[in-house]
């Protein structure tokens, strides 16, 4: 009979402890971003249990082309954005910045938390500043937008494809192949790492990327179920911040392997965001700021897009497009 009081005592568990399952990707810093917001969840609903699921996306597989290369949308979306429409899993946690501007039918962004540090930051051998580099120094870095940026300063550095986890980008640096690596603050903080950091990046000079900083928890519609329990973790600035960065992105036709740079912030009730189109030689930049009130966030990241169009940035973007 003690299989019958195992069994009954999985049942009341179960029906105690819902069983949530997380997608993300393997990496680890998508695990520590994970198990933050699994951490979150446990605090405030006692007895919450979840588990995490990781799924490999096309861009942790593919990692011996720069990512501009790969082609397509969402590389580090889109197989756990598949799980999530398919029931495997209830929710995914993202790095907002990966996120495509448009998501996939049946999808919703459920959750934006409050935002880490949204800059980029420099990490080099003998803690050198971008403008103190040695010409023809080799910087590290897998964004088109950071190459774009750091030519427009430096036209004289030499920038070399950077890929693989954080781990990884750290290694090349300390075995001699790079002279200094860009990364996202967000992720070298969260990962304990602050203090290899030789430079945070002045926005005037590197202009972060649309949802740099920003975790996405993405659901399924309407799936009022894992709703009330992500809802608590939803920052309400931080989500008009973003929209907005996401609606100036979105009407860019962008996604997060192209030139393109935008960062929104929220001051009281006030809302003003910044965005760059670049061609990849940093020759041609194209930068506005637009501003007007929090609630008009999306509408106002719309317009800013028209405005960089008007200047030019179509042209850039159907280059780019073309090549």
């Amino acid at each position: 009979m003690r299989w019958m009081f195992s069994l009954k005592l999985r049942r009341l568990r179960s029906l105690m402890k819902p069983e949530i399952t997380i997608g993300t990707r393997g990496s680890k810093l998508a695990l520590w971003q994970a198990n933050w917001v699994k951490s979150e969840l446990i605090k405030s609903f006692p007895g919450f249990s979840a588990e995490i699921v990781i799924i490999k996306t096309k861009g942790d597989k593919i990692l011996d082309v720069p990512l501009a290369k790969v082609g397509g949308k969402g590389l580090f979306v889109k197989e756990i954005e598949e799980a999530l429409i398919s029931n495997h899993i209830d929710m995914a946690v993202h790095s907002m910045k990966d996120m495509p501007a448009e998501l996939l039918d049946g999808l919703s962004i459920g959750a934006i938390p409050e935002r880490e540090n949204p800059c980029d930051v420099l990490i080099s051998k003998n803690n050198f500043l971008l403008s103190q580099l040695p010409k023809k120094a080799r910087v590290g870095t897998s964004s088109l937008r950071r190459l774009a940026q750091v030519k427009h300063v430096r036209p004289d550095l030499v920038i070399l494809p950077l890929r693989g986890n954080l781990d990884t980008r750290i290694r090349k640096l300390d075995s001699g192949e790079l002279d200094a690596i860009i990364l996202a603050a967000a992720g070298v903080k969260r990962l304990g790492l602050e203090n290899l950091i030789t430079e945070y990046l002045d926005e005037d000079i590197m202009l972060p990327a649309v949802g740099q900083g920003a975790l996405c928890i993405e659901i399924r519609k309407e799936d009022h179920n894992i709703l009330k329990y992500i809802d608590s973790l939803d920052h309400s600035i931080t989500r008009a911040v973003i929209m907005g960065e996401r609606a100036f992105l979105k009407r860019l036709e962008g996604g997060c392997q192209i030139p393109v740079a935008g960062h929104g912030k929220a001051e009281k009730s006030n809302f003003a965001i910044s965005g760059l189109v670049a061609d990849l030689e940093g020759k041609t930049i194209i930068k506005e700021t637009l501003s007007g009130p929090l609630e008009s966030s999306e509408s106002i990241g719309t317009a800013l897009a028209d405005k960089l169009l008007l200047r030019g940035a179509k042209e850039i973007l159907e280059n780019l497009t073309a090549l």
